[in-house]
């Protein structure tokens, strides 16, 4: 148990915040933000958009200014468009990063607590222990066992011992702690720190770049080269016929700033962040947004047991000592006082006494906090139990050795205890100790406790045993050999409640759920067999057993395993690697500093918000802030739907982009008059390419969204059918305008009420189309309209936008517009909807 000196009180929340005040945030200088005035300017650094501009102004210098305003306005109201769209970006990922900002474990008033490294301070006290990230440049006031990892500033790979020794005792801002743990002093925060000189310790995480978002900016840029070329076709031609150059000119521009998807990348960055905030409420922060693409992917979950698939809420339930088992409501704890003196004297959780509730006062590793709470349900109790005894001594855990010892001295006698895995501290064990005799550990009397502990397990009790040593033999050369065994604490950890409906769900999705747990072979059995992880005890191997296989032995079994037990962090690394020889894309959670190196190499790597260490989270792309299995899959979930909705506004922008190029383009070829005016291809990319995309991004899934397979990580963005549905619907729409001009054409109307026609039908065919694009697998008529409001109230504005620059007059003047009879929309809702129409039966049917 961590004593509470006197020295290690530290600073007051008064003292500190003088202080803040007086030497700054413990923050490397952020690099200077992007300006929204810049953000804004940015949109019109594009050159199709300065063609248009420079087109607009000579258009007006030949008298006809009143389209030349009336496009500017439309560029300007489309960059306003597009600057919120970055803005909004911008600010959820500056959030994003604030929230992932480290935090680190403090003194104050005399008690631990857990703050964001922002506000450390000199003089402040900070404890550090194996994983944590060394939050600003400190000397150890107290140390134990600890190694740092410097190479971030010495570029040393050998860990650096630390001592409490003048030469040994300066720790620094980034470095992170091997092993071992301490308390140092904060000596520099901020840019006065040996980091703060050197180097910008933030990442950042807006220079994640998605890939999928480059390949459509590489996409975007081939359609730039297509759409140039036809729109310059188109221009030719209508040269060609006789038509003003100015005129034709300024047609080309505007088809092709309509016709480029300009904001497709940009769509996929705001859909990703909206999506990433999404995923925090549900408890997931995304570090890195690739992930995100990823994410929906994912084939294999490999789970910690511990507080992720249960609820880490440990409650000891038996002990078993002297030959006995007994259950916790049916012994004296007083029975065996040394094996009370092995669980609270080697046990690392701290307590803040000025707390009077035993369960809010301890602070730790839920494991070491129940060892305690059985014993003791006073605070004051335990603080004067802590008091006779002083640590002299201390082997911190270890993941690799399962075991933890102290020595303690009490009464001027010295005295060593140790916990740990039954296992190895049954290895390491040369006696007994048996109703208060000290007798030799037999190979029968081993034999026995090893069954005790297999009995225990198959319960899911997670087994916990205690050793100890006398005076005489704390001096001799080993303190971990010739130990005394006295006993095992059994301790459960119920499974979450929620967690069987997540596995099931996962199942369901082709996902495969698989535990690894550090918990003997049993427990994890009894706990994997209770949430329908497994179904037999065949599918559950042990850290031993993977040491006898090689890689390929491994990689052959690895598909049939859904339980690993008694394994060490260097073996996920392994299983990671296994997982993915067999093509299986894999999440991997974990807390310790061991983890790091796994959680890495997988596809996903997920660390704990809560247990988590510093250096987990940095390796990883996700961090749970429940340390919930529930959250992974919700997570799993999200990534579906954002990729999904990413694929739903690519197949509406580029169907609708197409829609427009052919409408001109057919016309052009076959000596058709210009269908539509420069102006009016305009409104189109405005009315349709916007709010409607936008509102796409956060459409709800499809309730079936968890029933499909996981897709392939190198599946392209087009896969499934989705080029196929691209260019059949982006045709028709094209046909379907070109048809309605030649219909007005037909009945002799003027050409502004053909425009009109071809103008309205383009528009609605795209505000149909879009409900279209909700569902891959699913009809207009199978969809529930009112699921997605944006979208209905986006297709409602552009509706009204039409409506108005048909029968408002002052519009009409600057649309070339005409007011459209009941018939002529009879032409127009014909064509807009006939093929949405046919489609939609088709998938009904079909269905």
């Amino acid at each position: 148990m961590v004593e509470e000196k006197e020295i290690l009180r530290g600073l007051t929340s008064q003292e500190a915040e003088r202080r803040l005040k007086e030497y700054g945030y413990n923050v490397i200088e952020n690099k200077k933000k992007i300006s929204p005035f810049l953000i804004f300017f940015a949109q019109f650094n594009d050159f199709i958009v300065w063609v248009l501009i420079a087109a607009t102004v000579i258009s007006g210098a030949m008298g006809d200014m009143a389209d030349a305003i009336t496009i500017l306005i439309i560029v300007i109201i489309n960059a306003i468009l597009g600057f919120i769209q970055e803005y909004k970006t911008e600010k959820s990922l500056e959030a994003l990063k604030s929230l992932a900002a480290p935090t680190t474990k403090v003194i104050r008033n005399g008690h631990i607590q857990v703050i964001n490294a922002e506000l450390i301070t000199i003089g402040d006290l900070v404890v550090l222990e194996a994983g944590d990230k060394v939050p600003a440049d400190g000397m150890l006031m107290e140390c134990s066992g600890m190694v740092v990892d410097e190479s971030l500033l010495t570029g040393e790979s050998v860990g650096v011992n630390k001592s409490s020794s003048a030469k040994e005792n300066g720790v620094f801002m980034g470095t992170i702690v091997l092993k071992g743990r301490g308390v140092a002093k904060i000596i520099h925060t901020g840019m006065k720190t040996e980091m703060g000189k050197i180097a910008d310790m933030l990442q950042s995480i807006e220079a994640e770049k998605s890939p999928l978002k480059e390949k459509l900016e590489s996409l975007g840029r081939i359609l730039v080269v297509i759409c140039v070329a036809i729109c310059a076709v188109v221009t030719l031609v209508g040269i060609s016929r006789g038509q003003k150059i100015t005129e034709m000119f300024l047609l080309g521009v505007s088809l092709a700033v309509a016709a480029i998807p300009e904001g497709l990348a940009a769509i996929v960055t705001v859909s990703l962040a909206l999506g990433v905030s999404r995923m925090l409420k549900r408890k997931a922060l995304v570090r890195k947004l690739p992930a995100v693409e990823t994410l929906g992917c994912t084939s294999v979950i490999c789970s910690d047991k511990t507080g992720t698939l249960t609820e880490n809420r440990m409650s000891v339930k038996a002990l078993y000592f002297d030959e006995h088992l007994y259950e916790m409501d049916k012994v004296s704890l007083a029975q065996n006082n040394i094996l009370k003196k092995i669980f609270v004297y080697c046990n690392d959780c701290s307590c803040n006494y000025e707390e009077k509730n035993i369960v809010k006062a301890l602070m730790g590793d839920p494991t070491e906090t129940a060892l305690i709470k059985v014993y003791f349900k006073e605070v004051e109790a335990l603080k004067n139990y802590l008091m006779k005894g002083k640590r002299t001594y201390d082997i911190p855990f270890d993941s690799n050795r399962k075991m933890m010892s102290v020595v303690i001295k009490e009464d001027n006698k010295e005295c060593c205890y140790v916990k740990g895995a039954p296992e190895r501290l049954i290895n390491k064990c040369d006696y007994i100790l048996e109703n208060g005799v000290v007798q030799p550990f037999t190979s029968m009397k081993k034999t026995k406790v090893v069954k005790m502990v297999e009995e225990m397990s198959n319960k899911a009790l997670r087994c916990i045993a205690g050793a100890y040593k006398d005076k005489d033999i704390v001096k001799s050369f080993s303190l971990e050999r010739n130990l005394i065994f006295v006993g095992i604490a059994g301790i459960i950890d119920p499974p979450r409640p929620e967690v069987k409906d997540a596995v099931l769900k996962c199942k369901m999705a082709g996902i495969k759920p698989i535990m690894i747990t550090g918990d003997h072979k049993n427990t994890a059995y009894a706990i994997g067999r209770e949430l329908d992880i497994c179904k037999n005890i065949e599918e559950v191997i042990t850290g031993d057993e993977i040491e006898t296989l090689s890689d390929k032995d491994l990689e052959s079994k690895i598909n049939t395993i859904k339980i690993f037990a008694r394994v060490s962090p260097n073996h996920k690394l392994r299983i990671v690697r296994a997982f993915k020889k067999k093509k299986n894309i894999v999440a991997m959670t974990g807390d310790g500093v061991n983890d790091a190196p796994a959680i890495k190499e997988a596809d996903i790597g997920i660390s704990m918000g809560i247990s988590g260490t510093d250096v987990t989270k940095e390796a990883s792309s996700m961090i749970l802030m429940d340390d919930n299995f529930t959250t992974i899959v919700a997570a799993v979930e999200e990534g579906r739907i954002i990729y999904d909705n990413i694929r739903k506004f690519i197949r509406y922008l580029l169907s609708c982009n197409l829609g427009e190029v052919l409408t001109m383009f057919l016309a052009a070829l076959f000596y058709i008059e210009n269908p539509l005016s420069p102006i009016q291809i305009l409104f189109v990319n405005l009315a349709t390419d916007g709010l409607p995309a936008i509102a796409l991004g956060v459409d709800p899934p499809d309730r079936d969204i968890m029933s499909q397979k996981p897709r392939r990580k190198d599946e392209s963005i087009f896969a499934r059918g989705l080029t196929e549905k691209i260019i059949i619907r982006g045709s028709l729409i094209g046909v379907c305008t070109l048809i309605s001009f030649l219909m007005g054409k037909y009945y002799n109307m003027p050409l502004a009420a053909c425009r009109t026609m071809a103008l309205s039908t383009l528009v609605l065919s795209q505000l149909i189309h879009v409900f279209e694009c909700r569902s891959e697998h699913h009809s207009i008529f199978e969809i529930k309209l009112f699921t997605n409001i944006y979208l209905v109230g986006a297709v409602l504005v552009s509706t009204i936008m039409l409506l108005s620059i048909i029968y408002i007059p002052v519009f009409q003047g600057i649309f070339h517009t005409y007011a459209l009879n009941i018939g002529q929309w009879a032409i127009v809702v014909f064509f807009s909807g006939i093929i949405a129409f046919i489609n939609s039966m088709y998938l009904y049917i079909k269905r």
